[in-house]
């Protein structure tokens, strides 16, 4: 995954280059205090991909869906929309 390392006081000077960054070529950034890690900034994409895979409910309904195609119990492409 791609991502930077920026310190704290170069991203308190400079906070909205930072943000720029996370629409291009970073997820996240790594910010850092004397040269150690301590927060992270993270694209919004990323943060709702986080939020839904930690999510009780998302993380069930991969398991029943699992459980529903081992035991064969699939719809095909024409029951669930037709003929398009």
């Amino acid at each position: 995954m791609n991502y930077s390392t920026i310190p704290a006081t170069t991203l308190r000077n400079h906070l909205a280059d930072a943000l720029k960054s996370l629409h291009g070529r970073s997820k996240f950034l790594l910010v850092t205090r004397k040269n150690r890690p301590v927060s992270v900034l993270v694209d919004i994409d990323l943060f709702e991909d986080l939020l839904a895979a930690t999510s009780r409910e998302y993380l069930g309904s991969i398991r029943q869906a699992r459980e529903d195609h081992r035991k064969g119990r699939v719809l095909t492409h024409a029951q669930v929309f037709g003929k398009l």
